[in-house]
């Protein structure tokens, strides 16, 4: 008698079926799969993008449904190979598990891979034990071969479920919010790891809570403005390395950024793909060629949003969706804009991929036109929907925790808006807005209460940062009592010595 597959966790990432082969691949898409079966030929089939956020979830479901005696994993791309998930889902049905803790310091079976792969500690071990050794894995690297282990294995008689359903609790993780804005946000860093530090901050304290299309719920921001002012040209990694990819990682994911691809069954497109032939034009020599001719042009644009077929509901549509390119003052800016972007997971893979295309631009428009020597200019990265996943929120607090004092202490007070110094002359405060480097007067206001001076600056200088806004407030107090007091005042000084 068929089973249906009954998932609890992420019902509606998967395809469901009544047969009793479990079908896992990486980024391969589940329909390119699917759609070459029955449902009675399968269980399930879904994809697994990441060995630490899915391996769990994943078990938690083949445990509820014990008709379930075959695994295939399929590794068919490049992408999905990089992203290590199926190798290390393999390696837990052939090597186990060992108690241990996940990179946010909580208890945890640890998966024995090179791959770091976790499973809930509230799985008992005899439950983890019992379903590796009822199921049977496969790992093959493309989609014929799986098609062809299903036929095998539909030859065979269908086994009885091997246990009775099991169903185990599970921990959860909240969000503490404060107050804030929900649209338009700017962020600023000098590298692409410090900026990634503030913009999960800043989502984490402030995001809207929502519940997500991906049986999940995310924090939100909308419209959040990333700055990357001096990423180095061979990129920066921390030592020890707290960013969520690798240098090698970072070296393969390029190529999906400006490398034209083969169309191949379950990749429906790669950034590179829609960037190099996707409309029959290559729009990085495009851009190239544009801005050599022509260096004054606002024209420097490309698209990768395809409205013929990426607005269906049933479509996969790409999350990068217009790259804008700017040459002001011999210096080479890049504008990215992506319509949803996960932030702790993708974002900076995302960054040093564009950072490495806008460094190709530069190098390649100054190969052209032999009279222009480039700078390369900030990235930006605009994100309409900013979100951090539920289940990267420890591992976001975790990095909060240790990364984030770090950068108050290293951080540069220097405002865009220029400076002030205040003094108090002739019964009155005065103070002296000065340009940022090279300290000229820009303007000058005059008063006797704190409040009234704020009030004219804020009005004059609305960009001001928060901390210098804040510190220029305390000085404009500490003035006026000055003032009432009798007291001398010194900018930067304690008010303690009355006037002689």
């Amino acid at each position: 008698m068929p089973h249906p597959y009954q998932p609890h966790y992420k019902p509606n990432q998967l395809i469901c079926g009544t047969g009793t082969i479990a079908i896992v691949s990486g980024w391969t898409v589940k329909e390119a799969i699917a759609k070459h079966l029955q449902p009675q030929d399968y269980a399930v089939i879904g994809q697994l993008y990441s060995p630490t956020r899915g391996i769990s979830v994943l078990v938690r479901n083949l445990l509820l449904n014990p008709q379930v005696h075959h695994l295939i994993i399929v590794d068919a791309t490049r992408e999905d190979r990089n992203a290590g998930s199926g190798r290390c889902l393999a390696d837990f049905f052939a090597q186990g598990v060992r108690p241990g803790q996940t990179d946010t310091g909580r208890d945890c079976w640890l998966i024995n891979s090179s791959v770091v792969g976790y499973l809930d500690a509230e799985l008992p071990l005899e439950a983890i034990a019992q379903l590796r050794e009822a199921i049977t894995c496969y790992r093959v690297e493309d989609i014929k071969s799986a098609l062809h282990l299903v036929e095998k294995i539909a030859q065979q008689p269908s086994p009885p479920p091997w246990g009775s359903p099991q169903s185990f609790p599970e921990s959860r993780v909240e969000s503490a919010l404060k107050p804030g804005r929900r649209y338009g946000h700017r962020i600023e860093g000098r590298t692409i790891a410090e900026t990634w530090v503030k913009l999960i901050h800043r989502i984490r304290r402030t995001g809207t809570l929502r519940n997500t299309q991906h049986d999940s719920q995310w924090q939100e921001l909308i419209n959040l403005m990333a700055i990357v002012t001096d990423e180095p040209p061979d990129l920066y990694f921390p030592d020890p390395n707290y960013l969520p990819v690798s240098r090698d990682f970072v070296a393969d994911y390029m190529g999906q950024i400006q490398d034209d691809a083969r169309s191949k069954d379950g990749v429906k497109y790669t950034y590179g793909q829609r960037l190099r032939s996707w409309f029959g034009v290559d729009q990085i020599q495009q851009v190239i060629q544009q801005l050599s001719d022509n260096p004054d042009s606002a024209r420097a644009v490309m698209s990768l949003w395809d409205a013929q077929q990426d607005g269906q509901s049933n479509g996969s549509p790409p999350c990068l969706n217009h790259i804008w390119t700017r040459l002001v003052d011999g210096e080479l800016s890049l504008t990215a804009t992506f319509r949803s972007n996960d932030m702790f997971g993708a974002w900076v893979a995302n960054a040093m991929g564009l950072r490495a295309l806008q460094q190709h631009l530069k190098q390649h428009i100054e190969c052209r036109n032999n009279g222009l020597k480039l700078r390369l200019g900030p990235l930006i990265t605009v994100s309409e929907s900013a979100h951090i996943y539920d289940d990267c929120w420890e591992n976001a607090d975790t990095l909060i925790e240790q990364q984030y004092p770090r950068l108050l202490k290293d951080r540069n007070f220097a405002d865009p808006s220029g400076s002030f110094t205040l003094l108090v002359s002739g019964g009155e405060i005065v103070v002296e807005h000065l340009s940022p480097g090279s300290g000229e007067p820009v303007g000058c206001y005059v008063g006797k209460t704190a409040r009234r001076l704020y009030q004219q600056i804020a009005a004059d200088c609305p960009a001001l940062e928060t901390e210098h806004a804040l510190y220029l407030g305390t000085e404009l107090q500490k003035a006026e009592l000055s003032l009432k007091l009798d007291l001398n005042y010194q900018q930067d000084k304690p008010i303690l010595t009355p006037k002689i």
